[in-house]
């Protein structure tokens, strides 16, 4: 399957000598296929110009000869070039720099194609056009690379501009190599025939050298099904070398702490949760070590769904560990799941955070490490060297896209083969679960607890202000409470917005100097931060001035209120997550968006998007549409590839094609590395995670 000379050294190109060869090395372009993957970043339209009538302001492309050429010198020398048409019109090409290199170049009589604007000054004249000088065999067939056709643009920079590498510089080295060899295809054959794509070779000419734009979208179809295909294959790789380690601790099918804890339970599971249990509980009966993403809309009951799964293992003396982002969120996790036990025998469940007394975490660690703690629940302070599992057989990862892929392996590297059960309280959208977490056991909890109600959601500008306010202060006068969300900690020159502490010290004196107010940021000490949830979960507090640092997790079933400010500052799944701090009870709850009186068209989308739903699902979906997959999950933490034409909005109906194409050819033909590999090497996909 191989194309071998696509391997080979850029080195060997004409017109690559050692100093260029080093700054295309620095960029990452090594081979013949790192420069052929090199794709434009857009294309100009430089065919002839049909209409000759000159007009100032035109961009024209014309076939013609030089005339004449002279330097002019002053404050700014330049040089004139005299072109002349087929029209005989004149035309002065106009060089403010490389002055002697284009004085050399530009000689009486030679035939070009020239491309650039129009301009007036004492007659027409372009300056620094596109050019290319003709060869008899060009003037014969018409066979241009720089103009006279659909010139593509590449990505560059000043330092390989400064090496002639330039759009024009790449062309060349791009071009000197499809003329070289065919270039072999690499995916089956009857794929080809079955999704109607374009062969490799032709689709590399296609997409370099389109003859119309209709070619750059059949050419980039073919690339990007390419793309999606190789890393869906690579997935099924990876799922079938995980197949090979075996489970050495098993939990028990039955728990009877599980069945006591759901009996004493003061509501009943919904029927999602009930669901998802019984699907990881059967996943971790095979001899396989479990992956599994359970995905869940803010308040759809995820920490009870873990913590039955979890005493499965604790009955059978397996550790267990849950991984939170935050220190908030482990507590919160530690202290739910020590309210749910109350009422059963003591199972082992220790609480690690960073910065505890050294004593005190010394003997949490021992227990750890001879078998004593069941369940750990922590924050990055369990990945810590000193931290020793006893058996360690089933790792739980709350937000799991907050921990880069280091950071998941290290944790389950202290176990035993553990299993490994991912949360996350972010709906993702189907073609990122497909392309994240296409090895992955995907089980979701969407309805919510009986009795829960829709949050109502409003969007306000600055004249309904004071109507906030005043119904703040009614509902808290009834005993609810209120979030109050700002997106800075500090003021900041770049951002017109008010800062979370200076709003802070306003609402507290000049709005409700009659109710305590609350100030929690991500900036202060943990043990600040713990006594102002703890006040506030209290009712000491009425009014929580905060930032994003509530965003996940944190559960207050009397906050009934959240107010966002500057809410045309963040996404929509950022914005459903701070929702999901109220409607935590069988209250009614309110989400209230307060914007400036103008918002971009964007902004006005999310906003109406999230008045209208409290689908966290449906809004995931939204997210993706208008912001794209980057800028939704962060890419660096989030382990999604950078795919260089695939684009996961649009592209959707691709990617299920491609996952199932994967799979009937995976299942076809034994998949070995040796091949996987071969194949991943021509593509660029070598995948960390």
């Amino acid at each position: 399957m191989h194309s071998d000379f696509l391997l080979d050294s850029i080195q060997s190109l004409k017109g690559i000598g050692p100093k260029r060869l080093e700054l295309l090395n620095s960029f990452g372009i090594f081979t013949y296929l790192d420069l052929l993957t090199t794709y434009p970043r857009r294309y100009l339209d430089r065919n002839f110009t049909k209409d000759i009538i000159l007009k100032q302001g035109d961009t024209v492309t014309l076939l013609g000869s030089i005339s004449d050429s002279y330097l002019i010198h002053g404050k700014k020398s330049r040089l004139m070039v005299g072109f002349r048409t087929q029209n005989n019109e004149r035309i002065n090409l106009v060089f403010f720099r490389g002055v002697n290199f284009f004085n050399k170049i530009f000689k009486a009589d030679r035939k070009l194609v020239i491309s650039g604007k129009l301009d007036y000054f004492k007659g027409y004249q372009i300056v620094h056009p596109e050019y290319e000088f003709l060869t008899d065999e060009q003037e014969e067939e018409g066979n241009f690379l720089h103009a006279g056709r659909i010139i593509p643009l590449y990505p560059s920079t000043e330092s390989l501009k400064e090496e002639g590498l330039d759009s024009r510089g790449f062309r060349k080295l791009i071009h000197s190599i499809l003329e070289r060899n065919v270039i072999r295809e690499n995916l089956p054959a009857k794929l080809i025939k079955l999704r109607k794509l374009q062969d490799r070779d032709l689709s590399f000419r296609k997409i370099h050298f389109p003859e119309t734009m209709e070619d750059i979208e059949e050419a980039r179809r073919r690339f990007a099904y390419e793309e999606l295909y190789y890393f869906q294959l690579l997935l099924i790789y990876k799922q079938k070398e995980r197949e090979k380690v075996k489970r050495i601790l098993w939990p028990l099918p039955e728990s009877k702490s599980a069945n006591a804890l759901v009996k004493s339970l003061p509501f009943q599971l919904t029927e999602d949760q009930q669901k998802a249990v019984k699907q990881i509980v059967a996943l971790a009966k095979k001899d396989v070590p479990l992956a599994a993403l359970l995905q869940g809309d803010v308040g759809s009951g995820k920490t009870i769904t873990a913590l039955l799964i979890a005493l499965h293992y604790i009955d059978n003396h397996i550790q267990v560990s849950i991984l939170a982002p935050t220190e908030i969120l482990a507590r919160q996790h530690y202290e739910t799941i020590y309210k749910f036990l109350g009422n059963m025998p003591f199972l082992g469940i220790e609480l690690l955070l960073g910065g505890e007394n050294k004593k005190i975490r010394n003997e949490k660690l021992a227990r750890v490490k001879n078998g004593e703690v069941s369940l750990l629940v922590g924050t990055h302070s369990l990945l810590q060297e000193d931290v020793v599992f006893s058996d360690l057989g089933l790792v739980i990862i709350d937000e799991q896209h907050k921990f880069g892929v280091d950071q998941r392996e290290m944790i389950r590297s202290k176990g035993k083969n553990p299993d490994i059960l991912a949360m996350t309280a972010t709906p993702i959208p189907r073609t990122l679960c497909l392309t994240l977490y296409g090895d992955l056991d995907l089980i979701n909890i969407k309805t919510k607890p009986l009795g829960r109600k829709p949050i109502d959601t409003r969007w306000y500008k600055e004249d309904r202000r004071q109507g906030v306010y005043n119904s703040i202060r009614k509902y808290i006068k009834d005993g609810r409470q209120c979030y109050i969300v700002y997106p800075l900690v500090e003021e900041s020159e770049k951002l017109d917005l008010e800062s979370c502490t200076k709003a802070h010290d306003y609402l507290s004196k000049e709005v409700f100097p009659e109710f305590s107010v609350g100030l929690l940021h991500g900036k202060m000490k943990s043990a600040d931060k713990d006594l102002v949830m703890t006040t506030f979960k209290q009712n000491k507090t009425q009014i929580l001035v905060t930032t994003t640092v509530v965003e996940v997790g944190v559960d207050v079933p009397n906050a009934t209120i959240l107010v966002v400010e500057h809410a045309d500052r963040f996404g929509i799944s950022q914005l459903h997550q701070l929702r999901g701090r109220v409607g935590r009870s069988d209250l009614e709850s309110y989400c209230i968006l307060m914007t400036q009186d103008f918002v971009s068209d964007e902004a006005k989308e999310r906003l109406e998007a999230l008045t209208k739903s409290n689908d966290g699902y449906e809004l995931s979906e939204k997210d993706l549409a208008i912001r794209g997959p980057g800028e939704l999950l962060g890419v660096k933490q989030s382990g999604l590839p950078e795919f260089k034409l695939a684009d996961l909005v649009n592209d959707r109906n691709l990617l299920e094609e491609a996952k199932e194409d994967a799979k009937k050819y995976a299942s076809g033909d034994e998949i070995e590395k040796s091949e996987i590999s071969a194949r991943f090497i021509e593509g660029k996909f070598l995948f960390a995670n």
